[in-house]
């Protein structure tokens, strides 16, 4: 009798030290709303360049499910947006331990501050146009290693170009691919209290007109009305080089983050290089809810605890004219004022006033210059 315990209790010990199979739902909406003040003048059904119309949308859903199996995690996440069904995250996740792990799959590589905090959490409502312009944190067919340890983090990112994920490798004819990396030193790095500085870089080879051409382009912070803002395309090219230093400091319930966005397009057949660059900074505040979090997986700030309500001041400069390189993709700035009411764990209140403006653009179709008052609000929830 007393055998067969010893052997039960053997079995039910080997049991418990296998790992648990997880899996859970994930979903957001966001539910948009927008008021535009200004910014249609010398606009005719002729024009290229698109009206602004106020008016609603739910320009986001999605609905996905993530497991997990010991160290192993996966995700799969599909979008529907105006009518639209796209494949969002689809990665496998390996954690050697707390500070090492690799990923490979459909995802958002590490590439800045922005690479840490999803679409729809931006603090600023929507991301900033100099993020955005610069392609910073597209969706990737990628391989990645990432460490996070103390006072450091790294990561570093080999990638396909987006349209992998579109086209096979016959249709496309050839490739384009890249290699990119973050590098954060954070001496302080605790809640109500961090310091970092960093610097995130890319290479990447062309992906557009049989893979001798670049393509950049944003549009006005809104996504009720989507109108063009900037627009640089890069003929002859070869490869390009794009680099964006950051900080980030929190002290309390204030917290102040800002990047700067630096491209170099090298050319061929004797064309100039073309050079872009930009930046932005935001000013936070917690005007309810205590102290701001720290996020140290995704080396950023955390999302404010429930019943918390922020202020966000954000201003935005992107330069995507090169004179030497005949290329006039337009200058913006925009300059934004956003309340954030976090309302619980799963849904958020968002109030966005923004002023935004580009001139010099010469682009086929747009006019070279415009501007536009725009106020907005959202709900979004999301678990």
């Amino acid at each position: 009798m007393a055998t067969a315990l010893m052997l039960a209790s053997s079995v039910a010990a080997e049991d418990s030290s296998e790992p648990k199979f997880t899996i859970k739902p994930t979903g957001r909406i966001l539910m948009d709303g927008a008021v535009y003040m200004g910014g249609n003048s010398d606009i005719t059904d002729e024009s290229g360049d698109k009206k602004f119309v106020d008016g609603v949308a739910i320009p986001d859903v999605r609905l996905g499910v993530k497991a997990g199996y010991g160290k192993w995690k996966a995700k799969i996440d599909i979008g529907f947006g105006y009518g639209k069904v796209s494949l969002k995250d689809i990665f496998l996740e390996y954690d050697f331990n707390e500070s090492n792990l690799v990923k490979l799959g459909y995802f958002v590589p590490q590439f800045g501050l922005n690479s840490e905090t999803s679409s729809s959490m931006k603090p600023s409502y929507e991301e900033p146009t100099s993020n955005e312009f610069f392609y910073a944190n597209p969706r990737l067919l990628a391989a990645s290693y990432v460490f996070d340890k103390g006072q450091y983090f790294a990561a570093v990112t080999a990638f396909a170009e987006a349209n992998a994920m579109k086209q096979n490798a016959t249709e496309m004819g050839k490739q384009g691919w890249g290699a990119q990396t973050r590098l954060v030193w954070r001496p302080r790095h605790a809640d109500g209290d961090a310091l970092q500085i960093g610097c995130s870089f890319n290479y990447s080879t062309p992906t557009e007109n049989d893979h001798s051409a670049f393509s950049y382009t944003s549009n006005f912070p809104s996504r009720v009305s989507k109108v063009n803002l900037l627009t640089a395309n890069i003929d002859h090219a070869r490869g390009l080089f794009k680099m964006t230093p950051e900080i980030l400091f929190m002290k309390g319930n204030i917290a102040l983050e800002a990047q700067y966005y630096y491209m170099n397009v090298a050319r061929k057949d004797g064309l100039r290089n073309y050079r872009a660059q930009g930046a932005y900074g935001l000013f936070r505040a917690l005007l309810m809810g205590g102290n701001y979090g720290y996020n140290h997986a995704d080396c950023g700030m955390a999302t404010p605890a429930p019943r918390s309500l922020e202020v966000v001041l954000g201003y935005n400069y992107t330069n995507a004219s090169d004179s030497r390189a005949g290329i006039y993709g337009g200058i913006s700035n925009d300059a934004s004022c956003t309340f954030n009411y976090y309302i619980n764990k799963y849904m958020i209140a968002r109030l966005r006033y923004s002023y935004t403006n580009v001139r010099d653009r010469y682009v086929d179709g747009l006019l070279p210059k415009r501007h536009v008052n725009t106020l907005e609000a959202r709900l979004q929830i999301i678990f």
